[in-house]
């Protein structure tokens, strides 16, 4: 074997190796894609079977139609060029050939349309719900109340869960990587749950590939969805609208529970609220409230002004901020209004936890005010009693 072959060969070993070392490497993503996934996610509920025979139902068509049409072209083509002796016929119009390609490609239509629509039919219904669970898009979370059914009056918020440190590469990154979230949706396996969707800031879509569902979230309108999951177990999705610059860090999670298992969650997570519920005449310390404010941040403002209060982009540094140190009156206004690419908070979070995050930045990093936030403050700046 020459020089050349020996080398050639070396490098397709190393490139195989690399291959492999890979695939090894990479690991399916549990109620997420798989390694080398080429379809669409595994189907969790019947919508998303239907839509998995119609995408080959109508794949198998097409590809038997091109097939068809590109055959009888080429065929017509060689065996009838020119240089074979083959002479271009003269005729006009024919109005069997015309009456034929317009039927066929009809039928094919209708064929196609009639098991779509039903489909499609049948996503819109959310008619005879079990469960009705309003879900809120916020830049960039998920917000979920569950309005209607077992489990009514529990609210909560879901936000990505990845450190900082891991989408920095400062940390190792998890198989649910940018993919996992601190409160998961949680419901019962076979019951029909109703969304309604709707959005605090900008357009946002509620998805997750295995249920069939994707279904925008849009201010200022209400739109519905709904699924019902066959199977028991985690499924994973994202925001699938361009909803600004932390767009990757919306992802949505649901977890399927057997109506047993359901039930308990309901009963913690209601023993949960009401433990964490607020009481408006309560005095917190300063660490008290430093140390839940530093937890509020982390879920809600440091993907944008960062861990370390530095700020990034058009988001500002709230380390040393005129707007933190000056008049608490700003910051109040701020925080419970919004402004430009700032949410605001009033309703989306507690009035207690609003206090605490605002205390948190006022004494962290370089500031040092020294000043506490008590709820009941909060509730008056928003012009409560």
């Amino acid at each position: 074997m020459n020089l050349f072959g020996k080398v050639t060969r070396t490098w397709l070993y190393l490139v195989a190796a690399f291959g492999t070392a890979l695939v090894h490497a990479a690991e399916n993503m549990p109620g997420g894609p798989a390694v080398n996934q080429l379809n669409f996610a595994a189907p969790a509920t019947k919508i998303m079977q239907e839509i998995h025979w119609l995408h080959w139902m109508m794949l198998v068509l097409c590809a038997v139609i091109f097939i068809g049409v590109f055959g009888v072209m080429f065929y017509s083509i060689l065996k009838h060029r020119k240089s074979l002796g083959h002479k271009s016929a003269s005729f006009h119009e024919s109005t069997t050939v015309e009456i034929i390609w317009t039927v066929i490609p009809l039928l094919i239509v209708i064929g196609m349309a009639l098991p779509a629509t039903k489909t499609v039919v049948a996503m819109k219904d959310t008619t005879n719900s079990d469960i009705t669970i309003k879900t809120t898009g916020y830049q960039w979370k998920w917000g979920y109340d569950y309005i209607k059914g077992e489990g009514e009056g529990i609210s909560f918020l879901s936000t990505l869960s990845t450190s900082r440190e891991a989408i920095n590469n400062l940390a190792p990154k998890s198989n649910t990587y940018l993919m996992e979230v601190d409160n998961e949706m949680v419901v019962p396996v076979g019951k029909k749950i109703r969304l309604i969707t709707t959005a605090n800031d900008v357009i946002h879509a509620w998805t997750i590939p295995a249920f069939g569902v994707k279904q925008d979230a849009i201010p200022g309108f209400v739109r519905d969805a709904w699924f019902k999951a066959e199977t028991i177990g985690t499924f994973r999705g994202q925001c699938s609208e361009l909803c600004g610059a932390q767009h990757a860090f919306m992802p949505i999670v649901v977890r399927v529970v057997s109506q047993e298992d359901y039930t308990k969650w309901v009963e913690e997570k209601k023993k949960e609220m009401g433990a964490s519920s607020d009481d408006p005449s309560k005095v917190y310390t300063l660490d008290e409230q430093k140390e839940r404010g530093a937890k509020v941040y982390a879920s809600n403002c440091a993907a944008c002004h960062q861990p370390n209060g530095k700020g990034a982009g058009s988001f500002p540094a709230l380390d040393g901020s005129k707007m933190v140190l000056g008049p608490k009156d700003a910051q109040y206004n701020i925080l419970l209004n919004g402004k430009g690419a700032m949410p605001k908070w009033a309703g989306v979070i507690s009035d207690g936890d609003i206090a605490a995050v605002m205390t948190y930045t006022r004494n962290a990093w370089s500031n040092k005010t020294g000043e506490i936030i008590q709820t009941q403050e909060i509730i008056t700046a928003r012009g409560g009693k």
